[in-house]
Formats: C-alpha cells, sequence, structure tokens
C-alpha cells in the first residue's frame, strides 16, 4: 500500500484506548518496564479485551465496506509506548478481533504524539491526557476517552458521533464572554453576531473530514454514520452556529440545543457511541450513558 494512496479519515488510536491493558498498565507503574515486558511476553498469545474505543474502531474500520482495498474510506492507525516485542500481544489481538489496521507505531516509552501528524491523522484517540493535551497545542483534533459507567449500544450497524458546540467545533470566544462576563453578555454577544461565523475550533478538521465521508452515503436512515451537536447554547444563541455550519458546508444530522440542561441522558437517546466535549462538567453526565472524549481546550481548561 503505497505512502500517498489518498484517504478521507484517518484516525489514530494509543493501545490502550484500543484495547483494556489496565491491568499491565499498573504493573508497569508499579514494578517498572522489565516486570511489564515479561508479563506481554508471557501473555503475548492471550487475547486482549476490547477497550474504550474498540466499538467506535471497529464501526470506522466497517465504512471500507464494498471498497478497493487499496483504497479505504477509513484508515486506523495503533500507536503504542509499547516495544515492536511487547506489542506482538497487541498485534495478536487486532488480528484476532478482525481489525484492518495494518500501519503502527511503537516507541519503547517514548511519547507517540510526535507521529500523529505525519500520518495526516484526522483524530486521535487517547488514554493519557498529556499526549492528547500536546496534540492539541499542536493543531491535531484529540480527545482523552472515558468509558461509560452503563451504556447499551443501539445501532450496531451506525456510527454516532456527538460533539459539543464551543471550543470543539467552534472556537472558546464565546464561550470566554459567557465564563468572564456572565449568560446575558453572551446573548448579547451572539444576537450581535448572528451573521458572522464562529471561527473554527480543534475539531472543525475532523468534523469537515467526517462530512466528506458521509456524502460518499445516501443521507437518511441508511447511512451508516450520524453525526450530532449536543449543545449548551440556546434561542437566540443557536442562529450563529447554525449560519456558521452552512458557510462551512458541514452537515450535522441532529443539534440539541440544551440550554444547559444536563447532555447525559440526550446522549444516551441518541445512541452516541462517543461524545466530545471540553468541559469536565459535562463529560462527567456524558459517561454515566455513553462513551466521551474529553477535549482539554479552551477557556474551561486553564494551563496546569
Amino acid at each position: 500500500m503505497s505512502d500517498n494512496t489518498p484517504r478521507l479519515l484517518t484516525v489514530a488510536v494509543t493501545s490502550r484506548a484500543l484495547f483494556d491493558l489496565e491491568e499491565s498498565h499498573r504493573l508497569f507503574e508499579g514494578e517498572g518496564v522489565e516486570a511489564y515486558s515479561a508479563y506481554q511476553r508471557a501473555h503475548e498469545d492471550d487475547v486482549l479485551t476490547p477497550g474504550i474505543a474498540f466499538s467506535v474502531v471497529r464501526k470506522l474500520l466497517a465504512l471500507n465496506i464494498g471498497t478497493p482495498p487499496d483504497t479505504p474510506r477509513v484508515e486506523v492507525i495503533l500507536l503504542s509506548r509499547n516495544s515492536a516485542d511487547t506489542g506482538l500481544r497487541i498485534f495478536n489481538s487486532i488480528q484476532h478481533h478482525g481489525l484492518d489496521i495494518v500501519r503502527a507505531v511503537f516507541t519503547s516509552g517514548e511519547p507517540t504524539w510526535p507521529y500523529i501528524r505525519p500520518f495526516s491523522a484526522d483524530l486521535f484517540l487517547s488514554a493519557n491526557p498529556e499526549s492528547v493535551r500536546r496534540s492539541l497545542e499542536h493543531g491535531i483534533a484529540a480527545a482523552t476517552i472515558l468509558p461509560a459507567q452503563a451504556h447499551q449500544q443501539r445501532h450496531e450497524h451506525q456510527l454516532r458521533i456527538a460533539f459539543d458546540g464551543d471550543a470543539v467545533i467552534f472556537s472558546d470566544e464565546s464561550e470566554r464572554i459567557s465564563r468572564e462576563q456572565g449568560v446575558e453578555a453572551f446573548s448579547q454577544h451572539e444576537r450581535a453576531r448572528a451573521r458572522e461565523p464562529l471561527s473554527g475550533g480543534p475539531f472543525k478538521g475532523f468534523l469537515s473530514a467526517l462530512h466528506e465521508l458521509q456524502q460518499v452515503f445516501p443521507a437518511d436512515e441508511r447511512s451508516p454514520i450520524r453525526t450530532a451537536l449536543v449543545t449548551a447554547r440556546s434561542a437566540p444563541a443557536h442562529e450563529r452556529v447554525i449560519r456558521t455550519l452552512r458557510e462551512w458546508g458541514v452537515r450535522l444530522d441532529e443539534a440539541l440545543f440544551l440550554g444547559g440542561r444536563h447532555k447525559g441522558p440526550f446522549l444516551d437517546a441518541f445512541g452516541a457511541d462517543i461524545f466530545f466535549d471540553d468541559s469536565q462538567h459535562n463529560i462527567d453526565s456524558a459517561v454515566l450513558h455513553v462513551a466521551a472524549g474529553h477535549v482539554p481546550h479552551g477557556v474551561a481548561n486553564p494551563e496546569r
């Protein structure tokens, strides 16, 4: 497969996000690399169970069904801080689960995020908050993924992704006004600028790539992808959002303007496979129902 094969969507995922590696990760943190390496070699024929991102990855790769092998619609790249030697268990598990993942980077303990850009990844999913933060600093859409505490998957053959608006799809310019000057100042600001498009946030590029991929499929219930905007905004702040998406030429299938209501039950009703939000408060509500990706960006996430 050549390096210049055109791709509509590329997602990078870490091994800890793809598989449940928490037991061996605790061993690494408690006893060090030697004990960890010995454990992985001893268990390299034991299949790893799915992790937080497994369902999303499986549904993404299913979008390639019916395409020629050399021109897939989606590629998933594996990034791992394992060595190639200890990573053998991960590749064995990928093959066991039938995941079409062929490109990988094993860094033997070094950070993986520097390799995201050379792969031209549209999205990075990781269980490591520091890697996510560094990726965002370098202009890459990234999220720290957290498991749902209770979730029943209802859409086996459709990938459902939900996004927060401000500081995720859009910049945090309006959210800053809300936090610094209050809700009334925010409402006045948005009414005055209703016809002025919002600037893009860290997930604008990923949303655009996802929208481009959606165009391959029918724009109805037969589509294997469905998206939703789930935002704390309400009227009259809705207009600027709608006009911005129209200006960008981007489709979102559903838009929920919740006016500050807890997002979790609405995400459950939508049946999200994953939800991306910058606010830890909203993430805490979301994970009671669905898997969520925290985007540590903008005014809600000051530098630590």
